[in-house]
């Protein structure tokens, strides 16, 4: 068992369950709310126990993901999504043994600045901005067809270099 004191357990998920919580679609500061009550409810468990980290970061995200069906049911916005279970499963992948994610996130801004200005922008304006690919097109001087296979590139070329960052680091962290 790894006993943690309640500001080493929140310092330890708590960029994980905010993460958790975004990929759910949670906008930030709904996030921000639902990681606190997450801690709150946790620590405030006389039974709660911490048997290892990777336990007690799933413990985490289910009661986050049951604070955010209850808010949505709260706010009458329910919304069909994948089940917790498929969902957890996404984010074992994603973040792996890394229970915040700051490797992911920290492998894809390496990654995002190997791409051509040109690509980088393209995303910025569909991911950042929510602009259409249309739009997108005309502010690179492209189709909307040609702004489609740039993005496509440019998030094929994302996938593999996080893919191989994680894995390397992975390794690393092995020997």
């Amino acid at each position: 068992m790894t006993e943690r004191s309640p500001a080493d357990l929140i310092q330890r998920h708590q960029n994980g369950i905010w993460r958790y919580l975004r990929v759910l679609g949670c906008d930030a500061t709904t996030a921000d709310d639902l990681t606190q009550e997450t801690f709150l409810r946790v620590l405030r468990r006389d039974n709660f126990v911490q048997h290892s980290d990777e336990a007690t970061s799933e413990y985490l995200r289910r009661t986050a993901y049951n604070l955010l069906v209850s808010n949505h049911r709260k706010l009458g916005r329910m919304q069909v999504t994948d089940s917790s279970t498929l969902l957890d499963e996404s984010w074992q992948r994603w973040a792996g043994k890394d229970l915040s994610g700051d490797e992911a996130v920290d492998a894809l801004r390496q990654c995002m600045d190997q791409l051509t200005d040109r690509a980088r922008e393209a995303l910025r304006l569909r991911f950042v901005e929510n602009t259409p690919r249309v739009e997108i097109g005309e502010a690179l001087g492209i189709t909307d067809h040609g702004a489609r296979n740039l993005m496509q590139r440019a998030k094929a070329q994302l996938r593999q270099c996080v893919a191989e960052r994680l894995k390397t680091s992975a390794t690393a962290t092995k020997t």
